[in-house]
């Protein structure tokens, strides 16, 4: 496949050409090479959604000292020297010093502007290229509320039925109000086999829910495929870390061993990654030459991106997205849409629009902001608004159910919104309670039993642990297999092998 040797000759280069793009990181300018995206952490849980690159440039770069010559520093001395002598205890003077740069930060009121404190920096720099403990999936601070961007495949996040767009209100009954992602991800991460419990508040939903989820390893494996007939693969990108491209490589020339003819590319949920690698992903599909993106700094200043391959794939092409499909997502789907003419499908992104540099200090800690916007081809700025597809198209409506809590015993008389859930599952799935207002009938009990019977569970009427988990599990499946999004974006893509 030409364009997958190409890609597989660019990352040579790429690697050949490293410490030059080290040393290029040290003059401030915002650089697309080596970005490092904050991914996905709940799972790591770590940091807001964004396009990350480093300007790790330890070795001759210097700290800015500021010197007392600095009169725009004077109020904040004056506050210092007073509350280290007039204090009525004695003051933690590194604690001081963070809280001033951490108030600075959050004065911007940017939620992909960030101060990590070291242990949070340790956290962000480990979660680049290795595999974490949590409970997977991709938070933002959003109007002091921290909110999911996307759930990770496979993640106990995902298994729990968390969605995009859900907030988590408090964690182990801790209140989340006002925290910045970064000291969200501190309270929600820990290791394996530990229980956390979220409280989280779904739009379009009266109550929240309580939703225990047990943390777990969650390994960086972004491709997945799989060949879904008629000469049409599916690949799923779940983010875009550091050897996405190469894995995607892989699994295409395995995929046309198979026989692939067209692709559907599966963006959905994916909540971003690293810059360089969007880029050459996009540039396997996008023509030689053509614009992926454009980057343009404070004063205006723009500077293009093109495709550096053939970009002149065998096969028909379709990408899906939903809300979930944020930043790197976005900057794929909008330089195939705008530069090579593939059709979208599914729901309007996440609209995340701007690109993000980090940078440590001597001590380690370390300081995350924004440098840029970032625009499609055609000029278009995409932050808050997202890109439309082409062919807009929900899911079905059971797949936006509230999540019910496991712990929570839901029986015979018992009567809320979990119930009301419970029944509207029980009805997709096949069981039919017989009503969906929210009370637990001798219908509803009846629905249960068989459910539970039919699942090899004590077949006791009463919805609580195992049998909650089974529920939504098989949920997900009917959601899996009653994709409407897929079935259109297959559709779409028949016409275009014709």
């Amino acid at each position: 496949m030409k364009v997958v040797k190409a890609l597989d000759e660019q990352n040579v280069e790429q690697e050949q050409h490293e410490q030059e793009q080290i040393t290029d990181k040290k003059t401030g300018y915002v650089h697309i090479k080596k970005f490092h995206f904050i991914l996905i952490l709940f799972f790591l849980v770590l940091l807001s959604t964004g396009i990350t690159t480093f300007a790790l440039s330890f070795g001759d770069e210097k700290v800015i000292t500021v010197g007392t010559e600095r009169s725009e520093f004077e109020k904040l001395y004056t506050a210092y020297d007073t509350l280290k002598s007039g204090y009525f205890e004695e003051l933690d003077q590194k604690k001081l010093i963070n809280g001033a740069i951490d108030g600075m930060v959050k004065a911007l009121d940017d939620p992909y502007t960030d101060y990590m404190s070291v242990e949070e920096a340790e956290n962000f720099h480990s979660s680049i290229n290795s595999s974490f403990q949590g409970i997977g999936a991709e938070i933002q601070e959003k109007d002091g509320h921290i909110t999911i961007v996307s759930p990770i495949k496979g993640s106990p996040a995902e298994k729990a039925g968390l969605k995009p767009n859900d907030t988590i209100t408090a964690v182990d009954g801790k209140s989340l109000q006002g925290m910045t992602s970064t000291e969200a991800v501190m309270i929600i991460r820990g290791k394996k086999g530990t229980k956390v419990e979220l409280t989280i508040q779904r739009p379009g939903t009266d109550a929240p829910v309580k939703v225990p989820i047990i943390r777990d390893d969650i390994p960086i494996e972004t491709v997945y495929g799989e060949m879904v007939g008629d000469g049409i693969a599916k690949v799923q990108i779940t983010s875009f870390s550091t050897n996405t491209s190469k894995d995607l490589t892989a699994k295409l020339n395995e995929l046309q061993k198979e026989g692939m003819k067209g692709l559907v590319l599966d963006l959905r949920q994916n909540p971003g990654g690293l810059l360089d690698e969007a880029i050459s992903i996009s540039s396997m599909f996008v023509p030689k030459g053509k614009l992926i993106l454009k980057v343009e700094d404070r004063n205006g200043k723009t500077e293009e991106y093109p495709s550096q391959n053939d970009g002149n794939p065998e096969f028909p092409l379709v990408v899906l997205i939903d809300k979930g499909s944020a930043s790197a997502s976005e900057i794929l789907a909008g330089a195939v849409s705008e530069s090579a003419g593939v059709k979208l499908v599914g729901e309007i992104s996440f609209g995340k629009g701007t690109v993000q540099t980090a940078k440590d200090f001597p001590d380690k800690s370390n300081i995350k902001f924004t440098t840029a916007k970032w625009l499609t081809p055609n000029g278009n700025w995409i932050h808050k608004k997202g890109i439309k597809p082409d062919f807009e198209v929900p899911l079905p409506e059971y797949a936006s159910l509230p999540i019910i809590n496991p712990d929570k015993e839901l029986k015979l008389s018992s009567s809320s919104t979990e119930v009301e859930s419970a029944q509207k599952m029980l009805k997709a799935i096949g069981f039919d309670p017989g009503r969906e207002d929210g009370f637990f009938d001798e219908k509803t009990q009846a629905a249960v039993s068989s459910f539970q019977t039919a699942n090899n569970l004590p077949a006791d009427g009463v919805l609580k642990g195992d049998s909650t988990i089974k529920l939504m599990e098989k949920l997900r499946e009917m959601i899996e297999t009653n994709d409407t999004q897929l079935q259109k974006a297959v559709e779409v893509l028949k016409e275009e092998m014709k």
